[in-house]
């Protein structure tokens, strides 16, 4: 039974930071190097699924339409993923990474590699475009602008920001592989695709639709926080980097309806349960929050989505949903049966809280 509407948010106790670090080392686990998926399933909806419930079911991503009720309510992440890396070079020649976390039209947020050397005011040369250097910020990150435009750069230079654990350039491939086929152009791009997202083709879509369940759409501009390990800081403070999301009108009276006729909320993917459990209402808003042990859903009733990285954000998001021994005998019963792994690896199913 979920929380009254409208009731606070249940929060974990924070962790003081010198405790923090070994709070994150419960939270690895081992991961042969081989199970990690390089490169997507040949099919979309290709991919292994586990059912995660009372016991443990191994199905495949085709089979959620049937483990989903005629009278759910799924969301799905709607945001498009930009063309984010962006391959710049100094005046001395000397090559820079330009990742675009966010912008609002033609100034931005951008992750440089490296930074070190870089200064403010410092044009950097990208294709036939420019990119000025506003203000140095921390942990690499800068304020940049972007000329004659950011689509024009992107549409030149940009390639798909694929995480850096793949170790490989993206390809034509990836334009469509790491971009969902819902996906809708808006004010918010992600420099990271929602990768539960990933796994419903057009087909899939359609026999969910066809079941009876209903859809709505979120906005999540997933950023800096996919990038970078959990903290003891964070743990201690817990909040993450902030990510801007948009609720429109027509999802949130969707989520109302629901929970007012008691029916499952199945959020496809973490940034979908993040925007849920943090906005208030209708509209655009940001979330700093990190959701872990002790958290008690909202609005969240099931949830789809991938297997996560050790000591993540989204990892301790999904124990804190399902239930700590549940979801670390779940990753064992992944690695032992050899699930792929990651932002183009399998997925996994919570039919109902912990």
């Amino acid at each position: 039974m979920l929380p009254p509407e409208g009731a606070a948010p249940a929060r974990a106790e924070r962790v003081p930071p010198a405790a923090g670090e070994d709070v994150l080392a419960t939270w690895d686990y081992p991961l042969p190097n081989h199970l990690i998926a390089r490169t997507p399933p040949t099919e979309r909806d290709g991919g292994r699924l586990l059912v995660v419930d009372r016991t443990l079911a191994d199905r495949t991503v085709a089979d959620l339409p049937s483990l989903l009720q005629p009278d759910d309510l799924l969301v799905l992440n709607d945001v498009r993923v930009r063309r984010a890396r962006l391959r710049a070079e100094r005046a001395t020649g000397g090559a820079v990474e330009v990742l675009v976390l966010r912008a609002d039209g033609d100034v931005g947020e951008a992750l440089l590699r490296p930074a070190r050397k870089l200064r403010e005011g410092e044009v950097l040369r990208a294709g036939s475009g420019q990119i000025t250097v506003i203000e140095r910020l921390d942990e690499g990150r800068a304020r940049v602008a972007f000329s004659p435009s950011l689509r024009s750069i992107e549409a030149e230079v940009g390639e798909m920001p694929l995480p850096p654990y793949l170790n490989r350039a993206a390809t034509s491939a990836d334009d469509a592989r790491y971009q969902t086929v819902f996906h809708r152009p808006g004010t918010l791009e992600a420099a990271a695709a929602p990768t539960a997202g990933l796994h419903l083709s057009s087909r899939l879509l359609a026999e969910i639709e066809a079941r009876g369940v209903d859809r709505a759409h979120v906005t999540l501009e997933v950023g800096l926080g996919t990038f970078r390990p959990l903290t003891p800081e964070q743990l201690a403070s817990g909040q993450l980097h902030p990510e801007r999301y948009d609720v429109p009108e027509a999802t949130w009276s969707a989520l109302e309806l629901a929970q007012r006729q008691g029916r499952r909320v199945v959020a496809v993917g973490t940034t979908v349960v993040r925007t849920l459990e943090s906005a208030t209402g209708p509209g655009p808003g940001e979330t700093r929050i990190l959701l872990q042990e002790g958290w008690r859903p909202r609005r969240v009733g099931a949830l789809f989505t991938n297997f996560h990285l050790p000591r993540s954000s989204l990892l301790l998001l999904v124990a804190g949903f399902a239930g700590r021994e549940r979801t670390l005998a779940a990753y064992r019963h992944a690695v032992a049966g050899e699930y792929r792994f990651f932002s183009y690896g399998d997925a996994c199913f919570f039919p109902a809280p912990g």
